[in-house]
């Protein structure tokens, strides 16, 4: 494509999309074509290479375009076999079901599939609420649900919530990895629910204590409440095990999985649940239809499912995903434990945060804390567009806590590619710690932010 069209293209979407998602990836000089990507590598058009660890939040876990998946894809349409009749029996669904509930293990008996994380939520919102006949949601605060009305009523961080009118009533917040506080709320008997990542990913790679979600399980059998876990980004051995629910031993009664189901190439969820649940919902032959989604079941979505289990079991990405997430955080913190702006390194499998903090030397804390006011995420951002820029590697920073780089590769990731990204950020950590140019062109880059 000439350089013509790729400009006609990026603005017609500008004109007809989202004009200020344009300006924002033209100041953080992130803009760029991308024609080709395959695992954890990412090819522009002109030619350049850059290395994905980012996995488009969590999609891409079998990496970018894996050829199981599209062969799978390709069978799929050239059978010309129903794709989506509404009215037939959905044979994949079936089998895609019956080995997501053989693998969550447990009492997950039943799957409803959807389009996407958001709408896994709000279906296991409706699900808890008929099942308890309770309207009252418990979440945790830093959580991230997505961005529908429901998702959003489960979510504290008010830019998400902002201008959007009054959202679900009943919904309370209690810090994440705080038992005494989920006590608190789950004696008064209101809540249908508490929903809540096992991991916060959005939060900042937030871990919860080893032994808190079997408490918490506990606590939610004695008053009545059901545990939903929304792991659409831990699941499908992103944070190890095929759902960080095994990590901890626990057994949720609803489980919400998305994004990486169908290896990135066709919209997708699936929500989890008992019998007990299904069945309180589906109650009898009036209401087989009192929940659907247009394109729950559709062939596509099914297969895709199908190919990216069988890539997820025959590449064992599980031990994968263990031993070279344990691998690259040691050698992150290895590189990065003596800068002074490096607060910690976390995570379970391929699932990392790298947390920065105010720096001690004075010349220092002045321009980190004058980014900070300019805007929280100021900081971070530098650090994503030094990476990007100078390095070819593609990371972002958390959506909920903007001290918090993620690092989350596809988990077909290669060992010099870990590599490539722990000399890349100790690169540009080094030159935030000993370079007034860092500092300059981010006082730069902050004046065009407020400019626009």
């Amino acid at each position: 494509m000439t350089s013509t069209a790729v400009e006609s293209d990026v603005s017609s979407y500008a004109t007809y999309v989202n004009p200020q998602w344009v300006r924002l990836l033209d100041l953080l000089e992130m803009n760029v074509e991308y024609e080709r990507c395959v695992g954890s590598e990412l090819f522009e058009s002109n030619g350049r290479r850059v290395l994905d660890f980012l996995s488009g939040y969590c999609v891409h876990n079998i990496g970018h375009n894996h050829p199981t998946v599209i062969a799978a894809l390709r069978d799929e349409l050239e059978s010309r076999g129903p794709a989506m009749i509404q009215s037939h029996v959905a044979k994949l669904a079936g089998q895609l079901a019956e080995r997501l509930c053989q693998k969550a293990g447990s009492n997950l008996s039943k799957v409803f599939f959807a389009s996407s994380g958001s709408e896994g939520v709000e279906a296991s919102i409706k699900f808890s609420r008929a099942h308890t006949g309770r309207t009252g949601m418990l979440y945790a605060k830093s959580a991230f649900h997505g961005l529908t009305c429901g998702a959003l009523s489960l979510m504290d961080d008010a830019f998400w919530r902002g201008n959007f009118g009054p959202l679900l009533s009943e919904t309370v917040a209690v810090p994440f990895n705080d038992f005494e506080a989920v006590e608190q709320q789950l004696a008064t008997r209101r809540y249908a629910a508490f929903i809540c990542e096992p991991i916060q990913s959005e939060g900042g790679i937030n871990l919860p204590a080893a032994d808190y979600w079997r408490r918490v399980q506990a606590l939610c059998h004695r008053y009545g409440t059901l545990l939903v876990l929304d792991e659409v980004q831990t699941g499908l051995h992103r944070s190890g095990p095929f759902l960080a629910s095994h990590r901890y031993n626990v057994q949720p009664d609803i489980v919400i999985l998305a994004k990486a189901l169908s290896g990135g190439l066709v919209p997708v969820s699936a929500v989890l649940m008992t019998d007990d649940i299904y069945s309180s919902v589906y109650s009898s032959l009036k209401r087989a239809i009192i929940h659907t989604s247009t394109f729950s079941e559709n062939s596509l979505a099914m297969r895709a499912g199908l190919a990216t289990l069988d890539v997820l079991e025959s590449e064992e990405l599980c031990t994968r995903a263990t031993d070279r997430g344990e691998q690259l955080r040691q050698m992150l913190w290895d590189a990065l434990r003596d800068y002074e702006m490096v607060k910690a390194v976390r995570g379970e499998g391929m699932l990392s945060g790298i947390e920065f903090r105010a720096p001690h030397q004075l010349r220092l804390r002045i321009a980190y804390e004058a980014f900070m006011k300019i805007h929280p995420a100021m900081f971070g951002q530098i650090i994503v567009m030094r990476l990007f820029r100078d390095h070819g590697i593609l990371t972002q920073i958390c959506g909920n806590n903007f001290t918090v780089l993620k690092a989350a590769p596809p988990l077909v990731v290669s060992d010099d590619q870990m590599q490539e990204f722990v000399d890349a950020i100790r690169d540009v950590v080094e030159l935030a710690h000993s370079s007034a140019s860092f500092w300059s062109e981010a006082l730069g880059l902050a004046r065009r932010a407020v400019n626009l």
